[in-house]
């Protein structure tokens, strides 16, 4: 009598023969499409600095993109001393390969923040940040730094543009988070970004940021104007979250030394 084709070793045998050559696919396809995701990935960084910056044309082809990102310089700063950094102190040759990121989980390339002086809610920040510097015949006209903080669900990620005082707020904008929709989503909403542009970062001595999110928007005749933009409806810890990380990271314990130093032109 014949032995039944189908079994329960020969179904093992081809569920796990299929389980590798599903496997070597995949690892092969992530390996092969590692450089265009790391490319994108890169890509996206420049266009939201760009964003930012207010240099970013409707409909900029990659080209665009690449071509006036590559005005900037990209450098690599301490933030204790406010002195650059030289990309090989990090491990990479190339500033824009440094995750900062990366590195604010590593003890060894992080500082723990005490709970009282952590407003962004960020826990540990990476000793060297990442920022970028435009200068136009030589004069400083732009500077775009990294920020990041919590709002009421999620870390939010972006950047900061200044002018080139180093005090006027140029644009925001948020390219990673997960606020709620219509709510604090509305970081994203054009409208609420325009409002930043022209503010005023710090009181007159530049020694603290004075940034404020007002419940129920500012009036027109508001004291210290120069410095406060309108909350986001209905999103109050958002608003919160945005308001301190952006305190946070152009304070004392953020870029406020580098600022200063670029300031003075010691740097």
């Amino acid at each position: 009598m014949a032995k039944p084709k189908e079994t329960v070793t020969r179904t093992l045998m081809v569920a796990l023969v299929l389980s590798i050559v599903f496997s070597v696919v995949v690892s092969t396809a992530a390996v092969l499409l590692r450089p265009a995701q790391i490319q994108n990935q890169n890509l996206d960084i420049k266009t939201n600095i760009l964003a930012a910056a207010g240099m970013l044309e409707p409909g900029a082809s990659v080209d665009d993109i690449e071509e006036t990102f590559a005005r900037f310089d990209v450098q690599l700063v301490d933030l204790d001393t406010g002195e650059y950094v030289e990309p090989s102190a990090v491990g990479v040759q190339d500033p824009m390969k440094y995750d900062m990121y990366k590195a604010a989980s590593d003890p060894e390339m992080s500082t723990n923040i005490p709970a009282k002086e952590d407003k962004a809610g960020i826990k540990r920040r990476p000793d060297v940040a990442k920022i970028y510097t435009l200068r136009d015949n030589g004069e400083l006209t732009r500077v775009v730094l990294p920020v990041h903080g919590y709002g009421l669900w999620s870390t939010l990620y972006g950047f900061v543009s200044l002018e080139g005082d180093l005090n006027t707020i140029e644009g925001l904008g948020f390219y990673a988070h997960a606020e709620t929709p219509g709510l604090g989503g509305e970081v994203d909403n054009p409208r609420w970004k325009q409002q930043w542009v022209g503010k005023e970062l710090y009181n007159e001595d530049k020694s603290e940021p004075q940034i404020r999110l007002v419940k129920g928007g500012v009036s027109s005749d508001a004291s210290d104007r120069e410095h406060k933009v309108d909350a986001l409806s209905g999103a109050t810890l958002t608003s919160r979250g945005v308001e301190q990380l952006v305190n946070y990271w152009m304070g004392d314990r953020g870029f406020a030394p580098f600022l200063q130093k670029l300031r003075q032109g010691e740097v």
